[in-house]
């Protein structure tokens, strides 16, 4: 009998036993003290344990055991109604294990951990009532489980999520909880913080329409899960909360209640209070418990006021929570305090240590591929050492042939070549081509472990940089709150819309994005958005609206606030700076309304009339300029008067990868962001301009002054070239440079290696990474290198680009031979150096390809049928290049029928010729038709 039916049985034996397992523990219900039904049900748990440890299914034997040790516990111990609900859901968890076993056990348990936890727990409780019977309803009925985790387990019948629960004595202390398993108060805090985000969004949605039956069950099954967890953990204070929150929510669903705005402001303050407990360590709870024993008492009083209103209690002021950090730019409160999560750190001693096991959320889904392909590197790992040692069999028979011709070659010596000598020489020849044959064989298997390798490094790569990116709602989720207090305080009508919440941010990002987003949103807020009468004398309506969006776009994150209110007046924005000093009224006549918007990313500057604690103390902006270049961004603002303000955010998708440009300056090559590249163009001498000796250039109706690349980096001055410039144009708030290069090498895709600390700041480098070939290439930091422009055109030591050589024009003709044929690249390489021509040779399609695009070449010839990119594909490359389509081509093939001689020149190439042309001068005479003598 194979293990898979094995399995089977056992499946239909739980499932029968599990049944009569059910069906007793309902009884004890209505008779806790039937024994019939209570031996009934030890014995069918009894037939499970046994039957698990006999195929080695050790964790279901186990599971069942913990029920079967508290069965035993109810035969000495009536059990409350809860406990008996524990082991009804344990029963049907324990139906479901036995199905997980029949496809990956191991995998079920680790997607349900914290379900199997939670119901171990519990189980262990009752069992442990056969020793201490004093402890009574010490676990909650595990229906309570979070409402999320319940729904994964499919099979598992869910129970009503408005099950009345027991009621809870009202105590006017707050108890601080029993020593529980700190494991399990970190689990707690999961659960709770994503609890409280939804209780966060429902409460509001409630303002907008306060009988909403979706968002009131929600909000009752959040309230119901936090409630349930609370008591496994064995946190009242939070328990008590809950559940009169919950009692709220289920008034307000059967319509006994409308809450009003005071109502909901209410429950916000509860789940302050709530999110205030998740943030303090384990070892500083009880204190904190506590200290806020009154803040509870008076919070759960508020609350039980709303369904019954003789239960009011004078408030003379609002509760408060007192948070383990003060920060006044953190959101999710309903006063200008609020709470942010900080890192926990247990010692000034371990606090490195806390540091170091910083933890981050990765999906189970995004792990599985990692582990997934780290197992697939590690197999791809293990072919290396069979190849290694076929490269020592190459080796030994090498050897072989060595001695096979020093034997030869003694025969000779001696002047004699009989019989032995040729079968020496015919037994050299056969071993050169057992090698010859057995090194292509090793090649061809080399070459498709590269392409295998490369592929899985990639895939490997981008699934590691997937798990370090988070959706966009995770560093947002507080702001509907934040407007939604902030908008009361000012008595408006705000209405923040977040679009693009899933679209993936990297997780450092979304933490810099915080305090800039904060700080433009309560902007908009204040001074952004008019009051509902000067909206409506406006003609608009009443309440007005923020839209937050995040999308991706051109490879680069985009992020913009907009709203519609009052905008920004470019005069009093003129007259802002005249005042402040920062421009002449000449000047600031002259500045066009865009310029006149980057004034307000200066530190210090600000347009409010008067100070608040809003707004008004010149900070804020000029924090979002900061983080949008610390990243390597650009952040811009735009303005209607009458319609609205917004801000554009254009920031790089991860800060572990950058896309750049290489470009290479005295002959080395360097990296240049593509995110603050306004434009690269080849700029003709004669477009340039010389004004007060000054050169520039004009690009879309704007000029742009010329610099040399290598005088700002302070290199030597590369050799003088002819023809046109390679210019790489960049700006900032107000002028634009054109940085003269000596040529552009592409673009590609650098991992981010930050320089060594030690060196401290390295003007106008921001960092460094490693190319393919492991050579090392410095990260141009571009707002550095403009403040440095900018020295140098003070200082009048900007020099000028210098012209082109005479010497350069007489230089020869560079062509590169593409030929996996070294007796076709020997031939035609020889026939052109002979007429005079610089020749480089490349071994197949991909080879000639990468020497295209990292060196400048006058023509190139290629063979048609190649490894790895074959010569169509090499044209059509070349052809569909902007900067390269214009070098010009010769097909060179032993193809000499007509439609292969029109694919080749439908590709782009300018002659197709056969290999029978190196007999005659048709070769030349393309060559020289092409790029001359």
């Amino acid at each position: 009998m194979n293990t898979y039916s094995k399995l089977e049985l056992f499946c239909r034996e739980v499932e029968a036993q599990v049944a009569i397992l059910l069906e007793a523990l309902s009884v004890l219900k209505t008779q806790p003290a039937s024994m019939p039904d209570l031996d009934r049900g030890c014995q069918s748990i009894h037939a499970i344990r046994g039957a698990a440890r006999l195929i080695k299914l050790d964790a279901i034997a186990k599971f069942a055991d913990l029920i079967y040790q508290s069965l035993l516990t109810a035969q000495t111990v009536t059990l409350s109604d809860d406990q008996i609900e524990n082991l009804l859901h344990a029963s049907r968890f324990l139906l479901n294990m036995s199905k997980a076993a029949t496809e990956d056990l191991d995998r079920w348990l680790n997607e349900h951990s914290w379900n199997l936890g939670m119901i171990q727990t519990a189980l262990k409780a009752i069992a442990a009532l056969k020793e201490n019977t004093k402890i009574e309803n010490a676990i909650a009925p595990l229906s309570e489980l979070p409402a999320e985790l319940s729904r994964a387990e499919t099979a598992i019948e869910s129970l009503p999520a408005s099950i009345t629960m027991p009621e809870i004595p009202k105590s006017s202390e707050v108890s601080a909880p029993p020593s529980v398993d700190s494991s399990m108060m970190d689990l707690f805090r999961l659960e709770a913080e994503a609890q409280i985000i939804v209780l966060n969004e429902g409460v509001l949605a409630l303002e907008d329409n306060s009988q909403s039956g979706q968002a009131l069950e929600t909000l009752m099954r959040a309230a119901h899960s936090l409630k349930g967890a609370a008591r496994i953990v064995s946190l009242d204070a939070i328990v008590d909360l809950a559940h009169v929150m919950e009692d709220c929510f289920v008034a307000a669903q059967q319509k006994t209640i409308t809450l009003k705005p005071e109502d909901v402001d209410a429950l916000l303050q509860a789940v302050d209070l709530i999110q205030g407990m998740t943030q303090v360590s384990h070892s500083d709870l009880p204190q904190w418990l506590n200290e806020q024993q009154a803040v509870f008492e008076t919070t759960r009083s508020t609350i039980s006021a709303i369904l019954d209103p003789s239960l009011s209690v004078a408030q003379s002021k609002e509760p408060s929570v007192t948070p383990k950090a003060d920060n006044s730019t953190a959101i999710g409160s309903t006063q200008s305090k609020t709470i942010t999560v900080q890192e926990r750190s247990a010692s000034p001693e371990t606090s490195e240590q806390v540091a170091q096991d910083r933890v981050v959320r990765v999906s189970a889904e995004n792990l599985n591929r990692i582990m997934g392909l780290a197992g697939e590197s590690l197999i791809e790992a293990n072919w290396l050492q069979p190849y290694a040692d076929s490269m020592m069999m190459l080796k030994r028979r090498l050897s072989e042939l060595s001695r096979s011709l020093e034997q030869l070659q003694t025969s000779l010596d001696r002047g004699v070549y009989d019989q032995e000598s040729k079968e020496r020489l015919q037994e050299a020849r056969q071993r050169e081509q057992e090698c010859f044959s057995f090194l292509a064989d090793r090649l061809t298997e080399l070459e498709l472990y590269a392409q295998r390798t490369a592929n899985l490094s990639d895939r490997l790569y981008r699934e590691v940089i997937s798990s370090n990116m988070r959706p966009f709602a995770d560093g947002v989720q507080g702001f509907p709150r934040m407007i939604r207090d902030l908008a009361r305080k000012l008595n408006k009508q705000v209405k923040l819309e977040i679009v693009g919440k899933s679209t993936p941010v990297d997780r450092d990002i979304l933490k810099k994005l915080e305090a800039p987003l904060t700080h433009i949103l309560r902007n908009s807020t204040d001074h952004g958005i008019e009051s509902p009468d000067e909206r409506i004398a406006a003609g608009k309506s009443p309440e007005g609206t923020i839209r937050l969006e995040a999308f991706h776009r051109g490879g680069m994150l985009a992020i913009t606030i907009t709203d519609d209110g009052k905008g920004i007046n470019p005069e009093q924005l003129r007259q802002k700076v005249i005042h402040k000093n920062l421009a002449t009224p000449e000047i600031a006549a002259q500045l066009s309304e865009a310029e006149l918007l980057e004034f307000l990313f200066l530190p210090g500057f600000s347009t409010a009339k008067q100070v608040t604690e809003i707004s008004g103390r010149g900070v804020g902006l000029d924090i979002a300029k900061s983080m949008a270049q610390e990243v390597g961004g650009t952040v811009r603002a735009a303005s209607q008067v009458g319609k609205g303000t917004s801000f554009h955010f254009q920031l790089p998708l991860t800060l572990s990868v950058v896309r750049t440009l290489l470009v290479e300056i005295s002959g080395k090559p360097y990296a240049i962001p593509l995110a603050r590249i306004d434009q690269i163009v080849t700029v003709e001498r004669s477009q340039i301009s010389d004004v007060e000796n000054r050169e520039y250039f004009t690009l879309n109706q704007r000029h742009v002054g010329l610099i040399a690349a290598h005088q700002i980096l302070e290199l030597p001055e590369p050799a003088p070239q002819n023809g046109s410039l390679s210019v790489v144009v960049a700006s900032d708030q107000s002028n634009a440079y054109g940085l003269v290069v000596d040529k552009f090498l592409g673009e590609r895709d650098l991992v981010v290696r930050p320089l060594d600390p030690r060196l401290g700041k390295v003007p106008d480098i921001s960092a460094t990474s490693l190319l393919g070939d492991g050579s090392p290439i410095l990260i141009v930091d571009v707002a550095d290198m403009l403040r440095s422009i900018d020295t140098l055109l003070t200082s009048g030591r900007l020099a000028k680009v210098k012209p082109e050589s005479m010497d350069v024009v007489d230089r020869r003709k560079k062509i590169l031979v593409v030929d996996d044929s070294i007796t076709v690249r020997e031939m035609e390489r020889k026939l052109l150096e002979n007429r005079g021509y610089e020749v480089e040779v490349a071994i197949n399609g991909l080879e000639g390809w990468n020497a295209i695009r990292t060196q400048h070449y006058d023509l190139v010839i290629t063979d048609i049928d190649m490894p790895r990119m074959n010569g169509i594909e090499l044209v059509k490359q070349l052809k569909n290049h902007p900067r390269l389509h214009s070098t010009p081509v010769i097909i060179v093939s032993y193809r000499d029928r007509p439609e292969d001689r029109i694919g080749g020149l439908e590709a782009g190439a300018d002659y197709y010729l056969t290999k029978s042309s190196f007999h005659d001068d048709s070769l030349i005479d393309a060559v020289v038709s092409l790029v001359g003598r």
